[in-house]
């Protein structure tokens, strides 16, 4: 039987749940003209999002493909039955919340259906719109639900992982890896944002920032699945949900270090410091851990919550940045009170989204293909 990593999938959750946060302090510093939001780096969390992708890859398929077991197709009717139906969830959400602007775009601009179905469509097969069908004006690459455009490349690096990833031997993926650590650093350095926070828009270079992103860290965790392979004792580290989970939340956490110190690259310096080394090792250690008891429930069940969560949280957001914009307050006179209530109702629709449609739906799908075969 599979070992299966509980610490990793925990791990997944409380990345989730920092992205929420990241997003809610980003919504207030856009709309308000803040110098800096309180969770700069919480946008790092899709880099280890990737790898812990890598490693899941490599540590559930490598030996089912290597040996017949499982089909390319196979894998690819997987990747989709896992990943698909929350993306079209994301979307549905996303069109109510953009409804429930206005349909217009960040000017005020009113967007005909026609333009709006057009970009549904794109979105539900999950591949940039153009500039035409940018329904918010704001150059993203996928309005209706921002953060799909790391589940675009995530796609991706499936795909790139069954083509030929898992084909190359350890030590040319330990060489491709330092490659893509070392063009990381100087593309973050040379970059017009100076930063790795590259993939979220249209624009031709920002995609290749998100595409160079996902090249260092998928290959990353699949090597550090392939080194942890041969490991013979099993996780004994007790602590190490804990240690990982603190040690995660403070590396996103750090504000501008540009800002601070005056000093302009140091921001992409720690960006790739953290990706490149801190975001590896954590990985490592977590899945030497172990968690037993009551423990384990609630690990498992943070870890089942974390895609539901992260893709369905943003429209939410949209909504968030709307009422901002418009001087709307509908949680309340206090400032936190709609972030936090907002807080509470993303967390409260993934895990309905979770456990009466994704779960449910994912196991249909897994049984109509087991029986076609």
């Amino acid at each position: 039987m599979l070992k299966r990593y509980d610490i990793l999938d925990g791990m997944r959750g409380i990345v989730a749940i920092a992205v929420l946060v990241y997003h809610l302090f980003e919504a207030i510093a856009f709309s308000e003209g803040a110098a800096e939001q309180h969770f700069y780096h919480g946008f790092m969390a899709v880099d280890f999002f990737f790898i812990l992708s890598g490693f899941v890859m490599g540590h559930a398929y490598d030996a089912r493909l290597a040996d017949g077991r499982l089909t390319t197709g196979g894998f690819i009717r997987r990747r989709l039955i896992r990943l698909h139906p929350m993306v079209v969830m994301g979307v549905l959400i996303g069109v109510v919340c953009y409804a429930m602007q206005g349909c217009v775009r960040w000017d005020g601009t009113h967007v005909s259906w026609l333009v709006l179905a057009a970009a549904v469509l794109f979105a539900l097969v999950l591949m940039p719109v153009p500039g035409s069908l940018d329904v918010r004006g704001n150059y993203e690459a996928f309005p209706l639900n921002g953060p799909h455009w790391s589940l675009f490349f995530e796609y991706i690096g499936s795909l790139l992982y069954v083509v030929a990833l898992r084909r190359l031997s350890t030590r040319l993926l330990r060489w491709w890896v330092a490659a893509m650590a070392v063009a990381l650093l100087v593309n973050a350095l040379l970059g017009d944002y100076n930063s790795i926070a590259y993939g979220w828009s249209s624009e031709p270079y920002n995609l290749f920032g998100g595409l160079l992103r996902l090249l260092f860290a998928y290959p990353a965790g699949l090597l550090l699945a392939r080194m942890f392979r041969n490991r013979k004792s099993d996780g004994t580290h007790s602590s190490a949900f804990a240690v990982c989970a603190v040690a995660l939340l403070l590396l996103l956490s750090v504000p501008s270090l540009t800002t601070l110190f005056s000093i302009q690259p140091l921001n992409p310096v720690y960006q790739c410091f953290v990706v490149c080394l801190a975001f590896p090792l954590i990985v490592w250690y977590g899945a030497t851990g172990v968690v037993r008891g009551r423990a384990q429930s609630v690990v498992s069940f943070i870890g089942r919550l974390s895609y539901p969560l992260y893709a369905v949280h943003y429209p939410l957001i949209y909504l968030y940045i709307h009422w901002l914009n418009t001087g709307q307050r509908p949680f309340g006179s206090s400032p936190y009170a709609t972030p936090t209530a907002l807080f509470f109702i993303a967390i409260l629709l993934a895990v309905i989204c979770m456990l009466c449609y994704d779960e449910p739906l994912r196991r249909w799908l897994g049984k109509r293909v087991q029986a076609s075969r």
